[in-house]
């Protein structure tokens, strides 16, 4: 029997996670089963339970792996220390991390907030969802406090504010914005970087604009 090779069994697993978002958008996430999955994937169930053993191990994959790849956005715009580049002002660098979600969601064809929003609800139902998805959330936080002590040592926030401090306010924001872009509509990654300058500004910032 022919050996198979790592790439293809990641564009297996890759397959079967697409599948998996797909159906997670259209059904919800408590609906979606195991052989729904098989189905929208195209595959066989051997093949499907040869990569997974069951739902679970597909979250686990897809907060393992990062898909909304949100903590490496951040760390994009971060610089590194030794460059002598400064950190973007927060605005500028919440409206990059809401982006890179929409361009993310486009290129992989689902609606990557919904599902998130989905993911969340289930993960307050079931404490075995939360424990697969906490570790992103904390990889989330990291980089916004790497971010945070970058913005800091530039003068963006009082030198005495706590970098840790800053990434929990900042990590609430995506969920805030993913909840307004699916109930109210009208919320863009432009607004939401400009809200958040209208919100930090100084008076005296402000009568200068």
């Amino acid at each position: 029997m022919p050996k198979i090779s790592e790439e293809h069994r990641a564009e297996k697993r890759q397959q079967i996670i697409a599948a998996t978002l797909r159906c997670v958008e259209r059904d919800g996430f408590h609906k979606t089963t195991m052989a729904a999955v098989v189905k929208e994937s195209g595959l066989s169930a051997g093949s499907v339970y040869t990569y997974f053993r069951g739902k679970s191990d597909i979250i686990r994959a897809i907060a393992e792996s990062g898909l909304t790849a949100v903590a490496e956005a951040i760390t994009s715009f971060t610089p590194d220390p030794d460059s002598g580049d400064a950190a973007p002002p927060p605005e500028r660098a919440i409206e990059a991390a809401t982006q890179h979600l929409l361009d993310l969601s486009e290129e992989l064809g689902v609606d990557l907030p919904r599902i998130a929003l989905q993911t969340w609800a289930e993960a307050a139902r079931d404490p075995e969802v939360r424990d697969l998805m906490a570790p992103e959330a904390r990889r989330i936080r990291a980089a916004w406090r790497t971010y945070a002590e970058g913005a800091v040592a530039a003068g963006r926030f009082h030198p005495d504010a706590d970098p840790e401090r800053i990434a929990i306010v900042l990590t609430g924001l995506l969920p805030g914005f993913i909840l307004q872009r699916i109930i109210v509509g009208d919320v863009s990654p432009k607004i939401y970087g400009a809200g958040l300058s209208d919100l930090l500004a100084a008076p005296s910032q402000r009568a200068t604009q």
